[in-house]
């Protein structure tokens, strides 16, 4: 399992832009992929989720990866996560 923490940097959190083009990459991967954020699981893969989460500038995430190609998964979503900024 690939697990890492995360902090959210882009002034407009996880909304809009940054959570489409996290959904595109995280349904490129067939493994289990979860974003946990105030003790909910979030499923990136639905852009829904990731809106409906409320992920905010300066929240603290964590990052799951679990199945086949989690590391090289887990490293890319995290590389995407840490290229949003203002």
């Amino acid at each position: 399992m690939f697990e890492t923490n995360l902090s959210i940097k882009n002034k407009t959190g996880l909304h809009a832009r940054p959570a489409s083009e996290l959904t595109q990459l995280c349904q490129k991967y067939d493994c289990d992929i979860r974003i946990i954020h105030n003790s909910n699981e979030i499923n990136p893969k639905s852009i829904i989720s990731i809106l409906a989460s409320g992920i905010s500038r300066g929240s603290s995430i964590t990052l799951r990866v679990a199945g086949n190609g989690e590391e090289e998964a887990g490293r890319a979503i995290a590389e995407l996560i840490n290229s949003f900024r203002d």
